[in-house]
């Protein structure tokens, strides 16, 4: 069960992405109701995606990135900027859910704006991040 846990990690921050443009589209289009089911899906996803995420850390062995060259430092510029924002973005995905449900629909759009590029940018990352890791260079395999 430990060995698939960055799979399911993967798989939720996947599905987060994705479901994070779907909804997009959805709002661009005047649909809101599609809107908030996607969005409260996007939020779902995260919150099983972070419970995965921790408990996989609390399992796995520390892994040094064995990567040399020039994606050394790429890796560790996105690895820094993924962990940041990650940290950055939580609060704000709250509060503009939040925003959403008590019907506050200026303010949520107003931290949408940044919420969602944030967002996204956050599960882009952290698959990239997977992929070098698990795919790549085949760490915990």
């Amino acid at each position: 069960m430990i060995a698939a846990l960055p799979h399911i990690v993967a798989f939720f921050n996947a599905l987060t992405g994705v479901l994070l443009v779907i909804g997009y589209r959805h709002i661009r289009a005047g649909r809101r109701l599609q809107h908030h089911q996607t969005m409260t899906a996007a939020v779902i996803s995260s919150v099983l995606f972070l419970i995965f995420y921790v408990i996989h850390h609390v399992f796995a062995p520390v892994y040094e990135f064995p990567g040399q060259g020039i994606v050394r430092p790429i890796y560790f510029a996105m690895l820094t900027s993924h962990v940041l924002l990650a940290v950055a973005v939580t609060p704000m995905v709250a509060i503009t859910y939040a925003r959403a449900r008590r019907g506050a629909l200026d303010r949520h759009k107003a931290l949408a704006r940044w919420t969602l590029p944030i967002w996204l940018y956050v599960s882009v990352t952290g698959i990239l991040v997977y992929l070098l890791l698990y795919h790549v260079y085949g760490m915990g395999a």
